[in-house]
C-alpha cells in the first residue's frame, strides 16, 4: 500500500468577519425581539467572530457549492493543476438539492478540471473525515496519484428567522449554560465556509507535506437515539419522523426544517463516547502523550473544552494548553469544515516541524459518530 500526503491545503470564508453584536443584522430577529439566550450562548461557546454567505438584508452572497469550488481553486499552485486530480471526495451537511449530489454540483462548478471520479457524503462534522478516508483509500491502493477532498457550509440559509417558531422560556440559563441548546444556541454558532486538501501518494519536494498515518471513524448510532437533526419531528420514542411524512402546511408551523438539537443526549453523550473510541484507538495505535505535539479538536462550544481535557487525562492522553490548536472563536463552528480549517491553518502557520504530529478530532453528535485523524510532519 502507498503511502497518503496531504501536499497543500486551502479554505475560503465568505464575506467578512461578523462580530457577535451583528449576528441579528444578518440572521433577523424571531417574532420582532431580540433573542433572550444569545448572550448567555455566546458567552459560553466563546465564539467571537464568524462567516455568512449573506448580506445584512439576508441575501445569499455565495452557494455552498461555490464556497468549495473557491477553496479547491486554492490548492492550484506550483504546476499542480485541477484537471491532474483523480479523485474529488466531499463532504457536507447543508446540501442545496437532493440530487444531482453534492460532489456532482461541485465538479460541476469547476469546469477546468478533467473527468473525475467524484463521491460524496452527506451527513454531519464527520462527512470530511469520511471524504478524507476514502481519498486516502484511493491513494494507498495505487488507484489514484492525486486526490482532492473538500467540504463547506452555508449554515446560515438554516438560521435565518424565518426557519423558526417563537422563543421558548430561558429560565435558569445562567445556573445551567446546557440549557441554551434547547433554544436556538445553534444560530449563536454556526458559520459558513469551505476548506480542502489536496493529497498525493508522493510528498511535496519545497514545503512541508503532512503524512495520514491513520484515519479512524465509529458509530454509535447502535446504541443511542438521534441527537441533532434537520428535516425531521423527533417521537416521544426517540425515532424521526421525516419531512416527506409531514404534509407541506406542516413545515413550517412545525419548524421541520429547522436544526434541532436533543440536549439530554449531548450532554450525556458527546464526550463520554468521544473517550470510548478514544481509549479504543490508543491500544489499537500504541498511541500516547509524548506522540501528541498538536491537538486539534473540533468543538462546537468552547463549553466542552474542560471535559474534553478532563476525559482525556483519566484516559493518560494527557495535552497541555499550549499543545491544542483550534480556530473556533474566529470562524465559528462550521460543521464538516472545521477539521480541515483547523488542518489548512496549521499548516500555513509556520509553526509546525518536521517530525512533529499532529491528532485531530471530531465529535459528530447527529446520531454519534467520531473520526480521529492522525498526521506527522515530514
Amino acid at each position: 500500500m502507498d503511502n497518503v500526503f496531504i501536499t497543500q491545503t486551502s479554505h475560503f470564508f465568505p464575506n467578512e468577519p461578523v462580530p457577535n453584536d451583528e449576528m441579528e443584522d444578518y440572521l433577523g430577529l424571531i417574532n420582532n425581539h431580540k433573542s433572550l439566550s444569545r448572550p448567555i450562548v455566546l458567552r459560553n461557546n466563546g465564539i467571537k467572530t464568524r462567516y455568512y454567505a449573506l448580506d445584512k438584508k439576508g441575501n445569499m452572497t455565495h452557494s455552498s457549492i461555490q464556497m468549495a469550488a473557491n477553496a479547491i481553486r486554492g490548492l492550484e499552485e506550483d504546476g499542480f493543476k485541477l484537471a491532474d486530480a483523480d479523485v474529488l471526495a466531499y463532504g457536507t451537511a447543508t446540501p442545496e438539492q437532493f440530487m444531482p449530489s453534492p460532489a456532482s454540483m461541485v465538479h460541476g462548478e469547476l469546469p477546468e478540471s478533467g473527468n473525475i471520479e467524484v463521491v460524496s457524503f452527506h451527513g454531519s462534522c464527520c462527512t470530511s473525515v469520511e471524504a478524507l478516508k476514502y481519498c486516502c483509500y484511493a491513494l494507498a491502493s495505487g488507484d489514484a496519484r492525486e486526490a482532492i477532498c473538500a467540504a463547506s457550509e452555508r449554515c446560515s440559509a438554516l438560521m435565518r428567522n424565518e426557519n423558526f417558531k417563537a422563543e421558548g422560556d430561558v429560565i435558569a440559563l445562567d445556573k445551567r449554560p446546557i440549557l441554551a441548546f434547547e433554544k436556538d444556541f445553534l444560530r449563536w454558532m454556526l458559520s459558513d465556509g469551505a476548506a480542502a486538501l489536496r493529497l498525493s501518494n508522493k510528498k511535496a519536494d519545497d514545503r512541508l507535506s503532512l503524512k495520514v498515518e491513520w484515519v479512524e471513524l465509529t458509530s454509535f448510532a447502535n446504541e443511542r437515539e438521534t441527537c441533532m437533526y434537520l428535516g425531521a419531528e423527533k417521537n416521544p420514542d426517540g425515532t424521526l419522523k421525516g419531512w416527506n411524512m409531514f404534509p407541506q402546511d406542516e413545515w413550517l408551523p412545525k419548524s421541520i426544517f429547522s436544526l434541532k438539537q436533543d440536549t439530554r443526549l449531548l450532554g450525556d453523550n458527546i464526550v463520554k463516547l468521544g473517550g470510548v473510541f478514544l481509549e479504543r484507538i490508543m491500544k489499537k495505535h500504541n498511541l500516547r502523550s509524548s506522540g501528541v505535539d498538536w491537538f486539534l479538536p473540533h468543538m462546537s462550544s468552547l463549553f466542552f473544552k474542560d471535559q474534553m481535557k478532563q476525559n482525556m487525562d483519566e484516559l493518560g492522553l494527557v495535552i497541555d494548553d499550549e499543545h491544542w490548536f483550534y480556530n473556533l472563536t474566529r470562524i465559528g463552528n462550521v460543521g464538516s469544515v472545521s477539521a480541515l480549517a483547523m488542518i489548512d491553518e496549521l499548516y500555513h502557520s509556520g509553526l509546525l516541524k518536521k517530525g512533529e504530529h499532529i491528532l485531530v478530532a471530531v465529535p459528530e453528535s447527529a446520531r454519534f459518530t467520531y473520526g480521529y485523524i492522525y498526521l506527522t510532519v515530514c
